[in-house]
């Protein structure tokens, strides 16, 4: 079974910085793309940034330029490296992986972690 655990979350202060990491766990024989998404209190979860299968990053407006993904294959781990944070930021984080090849899996699964609240906040 394929799980995936974010860290790195907590609270900081408008324009300070801070790095989440999402680790995928189980068997796996590949990932295509590894992603992060947000979901602030009273509205939908939103799309931040995705490193794709092929090297690419991309990024929302709102955060392009501040945040950046990085991504270690050998580890199957993905981060978010956040930076000039202001309170429209704060949310929960969640960290994806897209088309997930898995031991038993007969076809490739897309996962989600649990979340990593991010306050920023004075």
């Amino acid at each position: 079974q394929v799980q995936l655990r974010e860290s790195g979350g907590g609270l900081v202060q408008p324009g300070g910085s801070m790095r989440l990491s999402c680790a995928a766990s189980g068997t796996i024989f590949g990932i295509e793309g590894m992603a992060w998404h947000r979901q602030a209190p009273g509205k939908q979860r939103e799309f931040v940034a995705v490193f794709t299968g092929d090297g690419n990053t991309y990024y929302a407006d709102s955060v392009k330029g501040r945040f950046t993904i990085a991504r270690d294959n050998a580890k199957n781990t993905v981060y978010l490296q956040m930076n000039s944070l202001t309170p429209e930021d704060t949310a929960v984080y969640y960290c994806k992986a897209d088309r997930v090849w898995g031991l038993g899996s007969p076809s490739p699964t897309d996962y989600w972690g649990q979340g990593t609240q991010v306050t920023v906040s004075s």
